[in-house]
C-alpha cells in the first residue's frame, strides 16, 4: 500500500471522495474525480476500488468502523446503568466537533444503492438494542439517541445548527436525562 505524507492511497482515495460528495455533491462522484483529486492514477484507483460502488461501499464501512470505535472508547468513561446511551451522547456530540465531512459524505453516497448501507444499518441496530436494554428507562434513553441524531443531521444538513453554547446546554440536558432515566 502506498504511503504519501503518511496516508496510505487508500485513504487519500477515501478522503477525495468524501469530499467531493461534500463540496459538490454526489452526483459529482466519479472515479476520475476521485483519481485526479487525490493525486493517484486511474489504475491506482482501480486496484483499490474496481468500482463506484466498492468505493462507496469502502465509504460507508471506514464511517461505521470509526464510529463504533468512538462508542467503544466512549464506553470506557461510563460505566453501570446507561452507559450505552451516555457514551452514545458523547460520541455524537464529538461527531458534530470534528466536523462532518465525512459523515455528510456517507450520507449522500447511500443515495447511490440504498443495499451499501445494510451492514451500517444491522450495525446501528444493534447498537440500539444496547441503548434500549441499557438499564435505564427506555423512553429516556430512545429520546436521547433521536434528540443525538437529530442533533448530527441539523448539523450535517446545515438546517439551523446550534451554536457552541446552546449545543453545550442540550448536551448537559441530555445527559441529565440518562440519568433520571436510572433512578
Amino acid at each position: 500500500m502506498a504511503i504519501h505524507n503518511g496516508v496510505s492511497t487508500r485513504n487519500q482515495l477515501l478522503t477525495a471522495a468524501s469530499n467531493i460528495v461534500s463540496e459538490k455533491g454526489v452526483s459529482k462522484l466519479t472515479l476520475e474525480a476521485v483519481a485526479n483529486q487525490a493525486g493517484v492514477s486511474k489504475g491506482g484507483l482501480f486496484y483499490h476500488f474496481p468500482s463506484k460502488e466498492d468505493l462507496v461501499q469502502a465509504m460507508i464501512d471506514e464511517l461505521s468502523i470509526d464510529f463504533m470505535n468512538d462508542i467503544k472508547n466512549n464506553l470506557q468513561a461510563f460505566h453501570g446503568k446507561g452507559q450505552w446511551t451516555q457514551a452514545y451522547v458523547e460520541t455524537m456530540f464529538m461527531k458534530v466537533e470534528d466536523g462532518l465531512k465525512m459523515s455528510s459524505a456517507l450520507f449522500a453516497s447511500m443515495f447511490t444503492n440504498p443495499k451499501l448501507m445494510e451492514k451500517a444499518q444491522l450495525q446501528y441496530k444493534e447498537l440500539q438494542d444496547q441503548i434500549q436494554n441499557d438499564q435505564v428507562d427506555p423512553v429516556h434513553s430512545i429520546i436521547v439517541r433521536l434528540a443525538s441524531d437529530g442533533l448530527w443531521f441539523a448539523e450535517m444538513f446545515g438546517l439551523s445548527p446550534l451554536d457552541k453554547e446552546m449545543r453545550d446546554k442540550v448536551h448537559s440536558e441530555l445527559t441529565k436525562l440518562i440519568t433520571k432515566g436510572s433512578e
